[in-house]
């Protein structure tokens, strides 16, 4: 008894009822929702249709087959698909486009991005810029922020054609868009009232094959008018078939 009679265990016990009965407080005054319900997406990405994908046209739906690569996704429902640019020339660099989307309707998960994907995996990362890029949805102006990466090659040799490539992501949560992890977390943690919690990444590189059995890179500015015209046109169209209507 006499332990638990001394002031140090006395103070701690007053101090974690009072935080306590704030926390209790706080929750009825202001309905903090803690545990979060999934948000199902209207329609399954694998439902996509090709054909408003135009110019674009799908070349390869690739699946990933191993299970723990997909438990360390932490989703079903993605997309990875290779489309092609049939308006821009057959050994433009920006001609192919591996896109790769996911959506999560399961809430306090930890965004995956491609800095921790492919340093993973092998390669280094060089540079990390943001850009911003405007997209029309449906009469609606909508600002995208977009995180680009350029990665290089560990171990390249003189005979490979490019030892360095370019990705390309953003989040869409919870009715804003954002592009890092901490900004997606963020975008989460203030719905403190809501009862549901969503996000999906649309992540995209453009290559296309080079003459040495490799692959070839667009370069910045490259990439940069080619991102705007394949958000231009993929953006509306998860809008408004796939992603839930935040506000609604």
């Amino acid at each position: 008894m006499k332990i638990y009679l001394q002031p140090s265990f006395l103070i701690c016990a007053i101090i974690l009822a009072i935080a306590g009965s704030s926390m209790s407080f706080a929750i009825k005054k202001f309905g903090i929702v803690f545990v979060k319900e999934p948000l199902p997406i209207k329609k399954s990405l694998d439902t996509l249709d090709e054909k408003k994908l135009t110019p674009y046209k799908v070349m390869a739906k690739e699946k990933i087959e191993n299970e723990e690569i997909i438990k360390a996704l932490g989703t079903n429902d993605y997309i990875q698909w290779v489309i092609e640019d049939m308006n821009v020339p057959a050994d433009s660099a920006v001609r192919k486009c591996l896109l790769f989307v996911t959506y999560y309707g399961l809430p306090d998960r930890v965004p995956h991005v491609p800095e921790e994907c492919y340093t993973g995996s092998g390669h280094q990362q060089l540079t990390s810029e943001s850009e911003t890029f405007e997209v029309n949805n449906e009469g609606n102006k909508v600002k995208i922020p977009v995180r680009s990466l350029v990665f290089g090659k560990i171990n390249s040799n003189y005979w490979q054609s490019s030892t360095k490539f370019s990705i390309s992501y953003f989040f869409k949560v919870n009715g804003d868009y954002t592009n890092s992890r901490e900004d997606t977390r963020f975008a989460l943690n203030k719905n403190i009232s809501g009862k549901h919690s969503y996000f999906s990444k649309v992540e995209w590189k453009f290559f296309n094959n080079s003459g040495f059995g490799g692959e070839a890179y667009p370069t910045k500015d490259e990439a940069i008018k080619a991102s705007q015209k394949l958000l231009t046109i993929i953006v509306p169209v998860l809008e408004k078939e796939h992603w839930p209507d935040w506000e609604k």
